[in-house]
């Protein structure tokens, strides 16, 4: 214990005497040649300070133009290889925010901040960020989870559990991108579309498609069948097999309604239902098929 105290009592002299010294100096005049030495020391920290500040600055627009170049090189090596698009846009993403928090690093080790400090500070983002930004971090989990589970991919159509339907365009580190069929960009975070329910309509090659043709009481069913199914042979989208069918589906206030089945292709099923519907409507009342108003009979009684 007496060593603990004469070992702590040395060094608190020791500062002391420092302190002493340091005051005794800032206290004496300064000579010329003291002077001297404090400009050029003071104006060789300006110079020095000032080159690594240029030198900064050169090193963020080169690391930059590198960081880019090594983000297209991997992102065109990737689409040489005719690997999935999207990997090559999460991978690019990512790849770019790497290079780019990479260069900031540098810039700020040549200005002069130590690298324990740069730790520090980042672990401490890190955290503060990851506490206020975890909905981000489950869009970047979920980004991951649709890269490798693959419910899509870039140029399918989907539609997402909040109503949104459109082609992928980009899957992104935190978003994904779609276009919609009246060319809108809609960025929809990759958190919910992982964990939300996808319809993916273009997952198949062959869709149905239903239409209802509603004809008058009184038609007679067998014609309207014949007809509608004649139209449906000679339309070279419709596919025999499955073969089309043409069913009574309901029998409504005011007319039968007929549900007209068929099979297509998934990039002829769209078109097809409005040509469909076109010539039905030309051919239809030529066989004195008729389509009816809404009509209501009203009983009075006396």
């Amino acid at each position: 214990m007496d060593n603990v105290n004469e070992i702590v009592t040395a060094d608190l002299q020791n500062k002391l005497q420092h302190v002493a010294e340091v005051q005794q100096n800032l206290g004496q005049p300064k000579t010329p040649e003291q002077w001297h030495d404090l400009v050029q020391s003071f104006f060789g920290g300006i110079v020095d300070f000032g080159l690594k500040i240029i030198a900064a600055i050169a090193i963020l627009m080169v690391g930059m133009w590198i960081a880019k170049r090594v983000t297209n090189s991997v992102k065109f090596g990737m689409e040489k290889r005719k690997l999935d698009q999207s990997l090559v846009s999460f991978t690019a993403s990512f790849v770019n925010i790497l290079l780019r928090i990479f260069v900031i690093i540098i810039v700020l080790t040549t200005v002069g901040v130590q690298m324990t400090s740069i730790v520090a500070v980042l672990g401490a983002a890190a955290l503060a960020v990851g506490m206020a930004l975890s909905g981000t971090l489950q869009n970047f989990a979920g980004g991951i989870i649709i890269l490798f589970l693959k419910p899509f991919k870039v140029g399918d159509v989907i539609q997402t559990e909040s109503g949104r339907t459109g082609t992928v365009k980009k899957i992104m580190m935190f978003t994904t991108e779609l276009h919609t069929f009246d060319n809108q960009a809609v960025f929809v975070p990759n958190g919910p579309l992982a964990n939300g329910e996808i319809i993916n309509l273009s997952d198949r090659k062959k869709r149905r498609a239903e239409l209802n043709i509603s004809i008058a009481y009184g038609d007679d069913v067998d014609v309207a069948r014949r007809v509608i199914l004649g139209v449906l042979a000679k339309d070279e989208r419709v596919l025999q097999d499955p073969a089309p069918v043409v069913f009574v589906a309901e029998l409504a206030d005011s007319a039968v309604v007929l549900s007209v089945r068929y099979w297509t292709k998934y990039d002829d099923n769209f078109d097809s239902q409005g040509d469909i519907r076109e010539v039905l409507y030309k051919e239809l009342p030529r066989k004195k098929i008729h389509f009816p108003f809404p009509q209501m009979d009203v009983h009075v009684q006396k």
